[in-house]
């Protein structure tokens, strides 16, 4: 009995031993485990998605807006291999299906160490009709909110695009990219008690935190100039055979963007079956380059406001100039005598801008280039602006300025370009660009962008001079090509040199061919900029971007019902 006694009392220890121990892992060691388990249980969290902001442009010349990105829903198709039995069969009819090869898919789903692997995402509807039609043990849909731009590549590089980063969607180039966290909204949340069952108990903790919808964006661009822009820098990107092209047409007043454009383009519901990413780029705002001779305008301005010339001023043009040790020749090779100032922007005379600028001197001549925008982002709003580059400048030599007075040794975007322009059909006045002219929020809230004077860079005697100037390089000098009969156009062309990519010096065979200007010169309605980048079998952009510019500024006229004031 003694022997009985003893067994069952040591028995009894041990199993109160190993109870004791149970529940102080259970609740002292595991505490935290358990009582998140718990929670799960009765606990419901959700995670309330917010709908992506869309965005607007105008209709024509009227109020009404039309959109160019909306919101679609999309389908992820992903696979859980342990509920697949014949991982081959399966991986062969995905693979007919969503044209991915066999063996990469059979090579994911036959992971062990995977819980559920992603096969494609934002699968088109009829790969999700025949995955539906299926029915393939372990393989499953989840909707995905997608983006969709009803027309097709226009304004591609503004718009950007939506898409993966990483395994996060977000804005991707263009005002998708710089308007991210106003598009997206602010995601919500739902969290409450609920039975075994997974019902609401009613008099338990509910808390709902609504999301916020992103806001619409409504943009200054003009449907049909935007078309119409498009169309034309096609057309003469693709005559020359050019790498490229931009354009971009500006409200001169305001400082609103009506079209900006490159080419090529690409389809942003599409964006993944690009070859060349370089094509996503917004080229008339990322990629400065040396304007050539449109820039004489920018030293004739500097010249005319600094008071050491005027339109009717005279030199000696002996069709070259010794500075140091270079000699700086005009583009034509040729010595033409007494020129003008007029007639050094008509013949797009080298040495005549050299003894504009040289007039002035150096140091007023570098301030109306700073004060002209030049050297800085003008601050549109699209992602990766380029500033430019005029170090040549700021570290000082007078052969950088004789080179820059022309447009050489110093680089420029067509933004700042556009601008500039911009600021002389303004009386001098110039605006800051904008492309975004409102945002609306969800609650009802709207932001409208406001025109915003940047400063007085020229005096609008300098303004109305320059501005006749330019007239006469449309009329008589190599910028006929850029007008319009029976209106009054002012512009200048440029013929950059390209430099070299291996190498000092500048490759013979590579130009940008430019046209910047603005009509009508009385009172006008638009300023327009337009690069041709590489084109084959010509060499100077009155062949080039003038007739561009030309086709465009008609057009322009034309739908602005701006009535002749000449008879040819």
């Amino acid at each position: 009995m003694n022997r009985r006694f003893f067994a069952a009392t040591i028995f009894f220890s041990i199993l109160i031993a190993v109870v004791i121990l149970r529940l102080f892992f259970l609740q002292v060691i595991d505490h935290s485990f358990y009582r998140a388990l718990a929670e799960n249980q009765h606990q419901f969290f959700e995670t309330l998605v917010p709908a992506r902001g869309e965005i607007f442009v105008h209709e024509s010349d009227s109020a009404q807006v039309i959109p160019v990105v909306t919101n679609i829903e999309k389908n992820l198709l992903y696979v859980v291999p342990q509920e697949v039995e014949d991982k081959t069969s399966l991986a062969a009819s995905l693979s007919k299906i969503v044209d991915i090869p066999r063996a990469e898919i059979l090579q994911k789903i036959s992971d062990p160490a995977k819980k559920w692997v992603s096969i494609k995402k934002d699968l088109s509807e009829s790969e999700t009709l025949k995955i539906q039609g299926g029915k393939f043990a372990g393989v499953y849909l989840q909707p995905d909110p997608g983006r969709f731009y009803p027309e097709g590549a226009f304004a591609s590089q503004v718009l950007g695009f939506y898409g993966f980063v990483q395994d996060q969607k977000q804005g991707r180039y263009g005002v998708e990219e710089y308007y991210q966290d106003t598009l997206a909204g602010k995601a919500g949340s739902l969290s409450q008690e609920n039975d075994p069952r997974g019902r609401w108990i009613s008099s338990g903790i509910r808390k709902l935190e609504p999301a916020q919808d992103g806001a619409d964006i409504t943009l200054t661009l003009d449907q049909a100039i935007q078309f119409q822009a498009e169309q034309h820098l096609k057309a003469g990107v693709e005559a020359h055979q050019a790498d490229s092209g931009s354009i971009i047409i500006m409200n001169p007043k305001t400082g609103a963007i009506l079209a900006m454009a490159n080419y090529p383009s690409f389809d942003p519901n599409q964006f993944g079956q690009v070859q060349d990413q370089k094509v996503f780029r917004n080229n008339a705002v990322s990629d400065a380059f040396e304007p050539g001779s449109v820039f004489k305008s920018i030293t004739m301005a500097a010249a005319i406001e600094g008071g050491a010339v005027t339109p009717d001023t005279t030199y000696e043009d002996t069709g070259q100039v010794a500075v140091d040790k270079f000699i700086i020749k005009n583009s034509d090779g040729k010595a033409n005598g007494v020129q003008t100032m007029t007639d050094v922007l008509d013949k797009s005379l080298n040495t005549g801008a050299i003894f504009a600028m040289q007039q002035l001197g150096m140091d007023k001549f570098f301030e109306t280039v700073k004060n002209f925008g030049f050297g800085t982002p003008t601050g549109i709003t699209l992602p990766a602006e380029s500033g430019g580059d005029i170090k040549n400048l700021e570290n000082g030599g007078i052969v950088h300025y004789d080179t820059a007075s022309f447009g050489q040794g110093i680089t420029v975007t067509l933004m700042q370009l556009t601008q500039a322009f911009a600021a002389i059909a303004n009386q001098g006045k110039m605006m800051k660009p904008y492309i975004v002219e409102s945002v609306k929020y969800s609650d009802t809230k709207k932001i409208d962008t406001k025109p915003e004077e940047v400063r007085q860079v020229i005096s609008q005697r300098t303004a109305n001079m320059l501005g006749a100037m330019l007239v006469s390089v449309v009329e008589v000098g190599h910028g006929k090509r850029a007008g319009v009969p029976g209106y009054y156009v002012a512009g200048k062309t440029g013929t950059a040199q390209v430099a070299k990519a291996d190498g000092a010096g500048y490759d013979p065979n590579i130009t940008i061919g430019s046209f910047a200007g603005f009509a009508p010169v009385d009172n006008p309605a638009f300023a327009m900029a337009v690069t041709i980048r590489n084109p084959k079998g010509v060499k100077f952009a009155e062949s080039t971007a003038a007739p561009v510019f030309g086709e465009m500024a008609k057009y322009l006229l034309n739908y602005f019902q701006i009535p002749p004031t000449r008879q040819n």
